[in-house]
């Protein structure tokens, strides 16, 4: 202890004080940084927000108004019998695959 204390003097115990202060204090402030919210998002005003909404729906539905009505005619389309059509091979399921290789492997 007494060789610790000689080797230590009041100088480095005060510099290593205000290091570690200052750490604490970039620590703080980084801590500040990162609980505040990202990017422009606390900046929105809600009734700029609603009156921007209020008007992309006006030109909706402005142009759902202007654009011409399709009609199909009833009687005069003529529509063939379905064919049946041959089943399409599909991939078993991880299901099946298991209960196959079982049974094979039973044999």
């Amino acid at each position: 202890m007494k060789t610790m204390q000689q080797e230590t003097n009041i100088n480095d115990a005060d510099a290593t004080m205000d290091e570690i202060n200052e750490q604490t204090e970039n620590m703080k402030q980084i801590q500040e940084l990162l609980s505040a919210p990202i990017g422009a998002a606390a900046d929105f005003d809600e009734d700029e927000l609603e009156a921007e909404l209020e008007e992309l729906e006006g030109a909706e539905l402005e142009e759902q108004l202007f654009q011409p009505a399709i009609t199909t005619p009833e009687a005069s389309v003529h529509v063939p019998a379905r064919r049946p059509t041959r089943p399409v091979h599909t991939k078993p399921t991880p299901e099946e695959e298991l209960a196959a290789l079982q049974a094979e492997m039973a044999l």
